[in-house]
């Protein structure tokens, strides 16, 4: 039985095992990680979960910046062990050591090390295939350091997609009342000058029922209103600011809500983004990176988190950068990183409705 399966005694609380990386070396993943590791009380994230949080990096790094903090680096290493029960080290935090390929100075980026990113994030996706770990965290990754290393790179989400197979949609959630904020994208990581492009009937569709299929079987909403948003200014106002609207997302709503999708629009992103419509509302599908994710940002920056649909694993993340001038300062702020483990642990934990 591996770590994400429920034990056949209902009265046992379900062991789960995360890997979290801790992604851009001379960036803030250290710094927010070395929290966790620092404290090694048994971890009860959920009051149904016994969890043991796996960080990997580079001990050497995590053992200088602990010195710089003034924090302690005591984290036992990880001893694998894909049975449940009783997880290695009693649920507390342990560590898996990925060497860097040269020194990490805070706030100094090298291409050299781009490498080790990109192999801790292949050995996270490899235990969450094969159950060793019942998701994953990411801490933040400098994308334009791994492509000056000559590896191209455009986010975590492509990548992952790429190693584990899944059509992903990148979606990011913040807390706000009365209901969550939730903006998906249609588009992730993409020059602006491509997106028209790249907004076709059938990619939308896809992205609609990836969205529409995981609101109801991860969150439980049995029939998610989404709202979509439009391209244009005022969506098109009637083909005259642009006939994407009328061409392309109209129709493909047209047909999503033939069967059963109940998605609105597309209407004018300006007034969208407001109670009228979000009080009302489960998700928001924006059709390009910066129309959704400021406002997502402006509700929740350091308090959302970041989730990859789509895939064939859970992974989650947070909503912010490698903030390399707060590296080594002890100024990082790990909302969004105790915000993204709940997340991955309340998927994991919940069966997934079929």
């Amino acid at each position: 039985m591996t770590l994400n399966q429920s034990p056949t005694n209902a009265s046992m609380p379900i062991a789960l095992r995360l890997a979290i990386t801790s992604g851009e070396p001379s960036g803030i993943g250290p710094d927010l990680l070395l929290a966790l590791c620092a404290d090694q009380a048994p971890h009860r994230w959920d009051a149904e979960l016994v969890v043991e949080l796996v960080v990997l990096g580079d001990r050497k790094v995590f053992t200088e910046r602990a010195l710089l903090l003034g924090l302690a680096f005591n984290c036992p290493d990880y001893a694998p062990d894909p049975l449940i029960g009783t997880p290695p080290q009693g649920g507390r935090v342990s560590f898996l050591h990925c060497p860097t390929a040269s020194p990490v100075q805070p706030g100094k980026l090298d291409a050299r090390n781009a490498a080790h990113v990109l192999a801790m994030l292949d050995r996270a996706a490899e235990g969450c295939q094969s159950g060793e770990f019942a998701g994953m965290v990411t801490a933040p990754v400098h994308k334009g350091v791994i492509n000056d290393a000559g590896i191209p790179f455009s986010g975590h989400t492509e990548y992952l997609a790429d190693r584990v197979g899944g059509f992903p949609v990148m979606m990011l959630t913040a807390r706000r009342l009365p209901r969550p904020l939730r903006v998906a994208l249609a588009t992730t990581h993409l020059p602006l000058a491509a997106v028209p492009a790249a907004i076709t009937q059938e990619s939308l569709k896809r992205v609609l029922t990836i969205l529409h299929r995981e609101l109801c079987a991860w969150l439980g909403i049995p029939t998610p209103r989404i709202l979509v948003c439009g391209l244009n200014p005022h969506a098109g106002e009637s083909g005259h600011l642009g006939r994407e609207e009328i061409d392309i997302i109209g129709p493909a709503l047209e047909q999503l809500r033939t069967q059963g999708i109940n998605a609105i629009g597309p209407l004018p992103a300006d007034t969208l983004f407001t109670p009228q419509y979000l009080d009302h509302a489960d998700a928001v599908l924006a059709m390009y990176h910066d129309q959704g994710l400021p406002v997502l940002k402006f509700a929740g920056f350091g308090e959302a988190v970041n989730i990859t649909l789509g895939l064939p694993i859970i992974r989650t993340s947070v909503d912010h950068g490698t903030a390399l001038d707060l590296a080594g300062t002890g100024k990082a702020h790990g909302g969004s990183l105790s915000a993204a483990i709940h997340a991955a642990l309340s998927l994991a934990g919940r069966p997934k409705n079929s």
